[in-house]
């Protein structure tokens, strides 16, 4: 039997055994809302009329009811209703069964609305949402659990014990920490996450963690650049990230403790003030994993947020987060030392690689509604970050005498600012919905690369190591700013049943650098460049029959990526912006327990971007593409146990023209081509919540040409159980690795020498 075969059948018998699906009551209403083109409509109002009397209640998060009539009075009539709904009114008084109801109805505007965080309003079938219960219900302490929730073909691997940056791997692509490769735009709260011209890389994730899961609301995830909202680094998709303004109890506690000397906790309160929603938090997190070298992983995060609604057409909100990040790690291992036994997967060769960092925004957000319907929303933001990453990829391969390691320096000041305006329009006799809006991202960053001897930035002055070309020490200012405006109108026909989108971005992208980079010789860089881009949209969704659950749809996306500053400075003639074309077509079936997307996708990519870690820069690669199949379903197996499940796989990811000698293709390498998930989530049963969940990436080429060289797939199993003891108390367990795999997060292929008289050698390293 195989690990995939082995894992399914240990997450498959885990939970059904336990439940069996109960029968309704005859004096029970129940059903699911939805619109005409099948999606579910959550928190709808759903009223009841009866012989004696009227019951109201709300739509859960999958768009269903259930409302015990007790007494099994006639039930005449069910009206269901809500903001930006078209209210549906159903008689039933000659109606016999009144479970399992399927009522359609009609948004003016989406739901999505009522927030005050700029994001995108087409509820299309390229965009899922994600509810927050989850990540309140579970015992994370990583960001990479938080994505791997989303189950959204994103193969997120930590990096050295959870304390640096993300890996991102997903369509057949390495986006190395997001954001290359068309990158993956991480929002929280419409504050964008991927850092420009990092000092560790374009893209750099390192924000996220000052998030606490408690806070999480909902996740939006748009599946590649459909939505004209979103510009740089949205090239393979959107996750945006809303956070909670209140939580339900005054005060809350959470207190964590685990194998490694874990501990975690958070701490928050959530005063009760008249027309005021507030929370402000504190979480405190250690540990020291399962490695050698301790870990010493420590984390807070501070958070608070404030909002005032004068009325229910209006809100301002003011947000704060700050947070610290220190740890130790092992870095990225030779493997073949690890297979020959001469050192340990958990060992280390320099005990000094990890980092610290330290960021705090401040945030704003105003969302008034008009008389007309019409929505304007504004945000504006400040960050100021400062990171410090201590790295030794290659040992002793430049220096024989002190060895390789560097400090990659980040210290940015950022700035941004959002206006977005929705209009719901009749286009000739059609219900519309235009929107508009403008943003500008500005940074002002000092990076650098400084050879290190024990986190001190010396080692290039010693005597043996000042003409040495193999040792680099660069440091630069950079200032960028991205200004973008768009528009994007959906209409729908034939009573909703026919949705058809249409949009376009304009980005302008200022690009400043002065800096030096120290060899033999030192050499001067700068550079004043300017990059404009332009982004069209396109999406259409059919229900062809009224009362088949069936959506076909397609979408068509340009998204952009920008270039690192140093790399413009380094390669003027290349182009500043990297161009993702993305093209999706597929179908959606939805029943009331069951649920399933069928998707193709095909990507063509202008330029691949490769990230040289001791050289701090990025490279640009030739054009690539990708191209595969995805697929989501999930199955409500009784009231309280469901299974959700997906898979992702490429089918070629490749360079077009480019070819091997032998005249094979040359092809995208470092990322797996099949990526898969599954598991079965517990809820309300008894107070009993939990999940049971799977994953698994295939091996994958970590060289385009030579295919005997390959990372090695996991499957992994995590579990994760909550029992509420009253209303004040609820006890969690959780268990990362239930089957104890030994697997590697992060695997690459590069030259290095382990010791000064050790041999040099081109060999896999990896990060257990």
């Amino acid at each position: 039997m195989t690990s995939i075969t082995k894992s399914i059948f240990l997450v498959g018998l885990f939970f059904p055994l336990l439940f069996q699906i109960s029968a309704q009551s005859s004096s029970t209403i129940s059903g699911i809302v939805r619109t005409a083109d099948l999606k579910r409509v959550p928190g709808a109002a759903v009223e009841v009329v009866t012989a004696s009397g009227s019951l109201t209640s709300l739509t859960d998060s999958n768009g269903e009811f259930r409302i015990d009539i007790g007494g099994g009075a006639p039930i005449l009539a069910v009206t269901v209703s809500g903001e930006n709904l078209t209210s549906v009114t159903k008689d039933l008084s000659a109606v016999t069964a009144t479970t399992n109801l399927d009522i359609r109805v009609d948004y003016t505007l989406s739901p999505l609305t009522a927030s005050v965080t700029i994001q995108d309003e087409a509820l299309t079938p390229d965009i899922e949402l994600r509810n927050g219960s989850l990540y309140s219900d579970t015992l994370f302490s990583r960001d990479d659990q938080l994505i791997q929730t989303l189950n959204a073909g994103i193969n997120a691997g930590q990096h050295e014990g959870g304390g640096k940056s993300l890996e991102i791997r997903r369509y057949g692509f390495n986006l190395d920490h997001g954001g290359v490769n068309g990158g993956l735009k991480i929002l929280v709260d419409n504050v964008q996450q991927n850092q420009s011209t990092q000092g560790h890389g374009q893209g750099y994730l390192g924000s996220l963690k000052s998030l606490s899961p408690e806070l999480v609301e909902s996740i939006s995830i748009i599946n590649g650049p459909f939505s004209a909202a979103y510009g740089d680094y949205s090239g393979l998709g959107v996750v945006h990230i809303i956070q909670r303004q209140e939580l339900p109890h005054w005060f809350t506690a959470r207190m964590q403790a685990g194998s490694f000397n874990t501990f975690r906790g958070f701490f928050a309160i959530s005063p009760e003030w008249k027309n005021v929603s507030s929370v402000f938090s504190y979480e405190p997190s250690y540990t020291d994993g399962p490695f050698k070298s301790p870990l010493r992983y420590r984390r807070h995060n501070i958070n608070g947020n404030i909002t005032y609604k004068s009325n229910e057409r209006q809100a301002i909100s003011l947000r704060f987060n700050a947070g610290t990040n220190d740890f130790f790690s092992s870095g990225q291992l030779p493997l073949d030392l690890v297979n020959q036994g001469e050192l340990d997967r958990f060992g280390f060769i320099d005990p000094e690689n990890g980092g610290k960092g330290q960021a705090a925004t401040v945030s704003g957000y105003y969302r008034r509604e008009f008389a007309s319907g019409a929505i304007l929303r504004a945000d504006a933001f400040v960050n100021r970050s400062l990171y410090d990453l201590y790295s030794n990829f290659t040992f002793f391969l430049t220096d024989t005498v002190f060895g390789d390691e560097i400090q990659q320096h980040d210290s940015r000041l950022q700035q941004g600012g959002n206006l977005q305006y929705i209009r719901a329009l009749n286009f000739f006799g059609n219900p519309s919905v235009v929107t508009a809006g403008f943003g500008i991202h500005a940074s002002q960053i000092n990076v650098g690369l400084y050879p290190t001897v024990s986190r001190a930035p010396n080692r290039k002055i010693f005597a043996d190591n000042l003409d040495n070309p193999d040792i680099l020490f660069t440091s630069a200012d950079a200032k960028i700013i991205n200004y973008g405006a768009y528009v994007q109108n959906e209409t729908r026909f034939f009573d909703g049943r026919l949705r058809v989108g249409a949009g376009v971005r304009i980005d302008h992208f200022d690009y400043f650098l002065d800096g030096f980079e120290l060899r033999d010789s030192r050499q001067d860089i700068f550079a004043s460049e300017g990059k404009s881009a332009v982004q069209p949209k396109f999406s259409a969704a059919w229900t062809p029959i009224h009362d088949v659950p069936l959506s076909l749809y397609v979408n068509y996306g340009r998204g952009i990526l920008s270039q690192d500053a140093r790399g413009i400075a380094r390669q003027p003639d290349g182009p500043k912006l990297a161009v993702t074309d993305f093209y999706q077509a597929g179908g959606s079936f939805d029943l009331r327990r069951a649920s399933m997307v069928l998707s193709s996708f095909f990507i063509d990519r202008s330029n691949e971007q490769v990230y040289i870690p001791d050289d701090g820069t990025v490279e640009l690669a030739g054009r690539s593409r990708s191209y595969g199949i995805e697929t989501r379903a999930t199955v409500k197996i009784t009231d309280f146990l469901s299974f959700n499940g997906g898979l992702t796989r490429v089918i070629a990811a490749f360079y077009p023209g480019e070819f091997t000698p032998d005249g094979s293709r040359v092809i995208v390498d470092s990322a797996p081509r099949l990526v898969a998930n599954g598991g079965f989530v517990l809820s309300g049963w008894k107070g009993f919540t939990g999940a049971l969940s799977w994953r698994h990436i295939s091996s994958y080429r970590l060289d385009g040409e030579d295919p005997a060289i390959t990372a090695s797939g996991h499957d992994v199993v995590d579990l994760a159980v909550a029992r509420r003891i009253n209303k004040r108390v609820t006890l969690n367990f959780s268990v990362d690795n239930l089957l104890d795999k030994r697997y590697y997060e992060t695997q690459n292929f590069f030259e290095s020498r382990t010791c000064p008289s050790c041999e040099t050698l081109e060999r896999i390293h990896a990060t257990p």
